[in-house]
């Protein structure tokens, strides 16, 4: 029996879910690593402010899944870690961890480069789950800024420390970047894993730019009447 026709009839339909498949696992990847990264940075902020484990825990969870909860409540799904406990597992990891370190080996700015992965990732992830919703575009762009930045919004309240919002250099602006890419390039057809891909590289390379070289948006400049002769 021939069956080059049946390989002929199968082979796009196969291409097109190994494609499909990568793309899922590279989501999966970044929502972990999404969650791992913010935990990690909570866990750092509780180690500022002399928490013990257990406080060292609440900050690492609340840091690692603020954000994606509050997508999933706003959208209507089940919230992604009541479903799949694994992640609580991730961001006890990432507490512990930090905790058994006391600072040894942890550069100053490790807070600021795990944000911005976590950043990038989780903006990337958001945005993409917004879209499998069914939601519009400028819908699923700030479900990705929800997600990447309201983890971290909840560790500086909590930690009476300055919020990411207030900061001058471009942090906002890396999450409405990469979410953007990604549902750009997914809305021109774009496979799943490449849009991901580019988009969490533009997160990064924003957020990374700030970081390095001070990259900061113009700042509100009111003009002044000038004062009358008195």
């Amino acid at each position: 029996m021939n069956s080059a026709p049946l390989h002929a009839a199968l082979g796009p339909v196969l291409a097109s879910g190994l494609v499909s498949n990568v793309g899922a696992t590279m989501r999966t990847a970044l929502d972990y690593a999404g969650v791992g990264f913010f935990a990690a940075t909570g866990a750092i902020a509780a180690g500022e402010r002399r928490q013990d484990i257990v406080g060292f825990l609440f900050f690492a969870a609340l840091t690692g899944i603020g954000g994606g909860t509050l997508r999933d409540l706003l959208i209507g799904a089940p919230v992604f870690w009541v479903r799949e406990p694994a992640y609580l597992l991730v961001c006890g990891a990432a507490a512990v961890t930090i905790w058994s370190l006391r600072g040894r080996g942890l550069d100053p700015r490790a807070l600021l480069w795990l944000d911005a992965v976590g950043l990038a990732a989780y903006a990337v992830v958001g945005a993409s789950k917004a879209e499998a919703a069914g939601l519009g575009a400028p819908v699923c762009v700030v479900m990705g800024v929800l997600t990447a930045a309201f983890g971290g919004v909840l560790r500086d309240i909590v930690a009476e420390q300055p919020s990411v919002l207030l900061r001058r250099e471009i942090y906002v602006t890396a999450a409405i970047g990469a979410a953007a890419v990604h549902v750009s390039l997914r809305g021109l057809g774009t496979p799943d894993w490449a849009a991901t891909l580019m988009a969490v590289l533009a997160g990064l390379v924003l957020r990374g730019g700030a970081l390095l070289f001070d990259w900061r948006l113009p700042q509100f400049a009111p003009t002044r009447e000038p004062s009358a002769p008195g």
